[in-house]
């Protein structure tokens, strides 16, 4: 595989998040890096948070295993343990099913970038941590509920 031209590859910007969520992404972009060079048993993300920005809704995943490794910039890994300081060439692991809710926070003046990997499951169920609402994708199509499973109608 050619070596990527990251000007060539689509800036990703916002969320799947329903409102009011999706707006509390503001601030963050990424690089679908394993989707540009043709990969489809991982992805591979670069992840830019502007200052104040959030990676995600602090959550675990059911089927995926996750793997973080900063690149530029320092930010907070915020999970079931409390916060971590994060600097370039830090890296956080995330197995499947582990239960550890966790995001990244940019709380310093500068943006911060960092490189996701995270296995693509046939079928992945997301639960976030702090909020109560759980994501199922299957055939790239999300369906959220309730961490009852009723359909989510919004926060309740």
């Amino acid at each position: 595989m050619p070596k990527l031209d990251l000007s060539k590859v689509p800036v990703k910007t916002g969320s799947i998040y329903p409102e009011p969520y999706a707006s509390m992404m503001q601030g963050r972009t990424s690089l679908r890096l394993g989707e540009a060079g043709g990969l489809s048993q991982y992805g591979v993300n670069l992840v830019t948070l502007a200052p104040g920005a959030l990676s995600s809704l602090r959550h675990w995943h059911r089927h995926e295993d996750e793997f973080v490794m900063v690149t530029e910039g320092e930010c907070v890994l915020v999970d079931d343990a409390g916060e971590t300081a994060m600097r370039a060439g830090d890296c956080a692991a995330f197995p499947a099913n582990d239960g550890n809710g966790h995001h990244f926070v940019n709380r310093s003046a500068a943006p911060v970038r960092f490189l996701v990997v995270g296995t693509r499951a046939p079928r992945e169920v997301a639960t976030y941590s702090d909020v109560d609402l759980m994501v199922t994708i299957e055939s790239g199509q999300a369906r959220f509920t309730y961490k009852d499973g009723t359909d989510w109608e919004g926060p309740r």
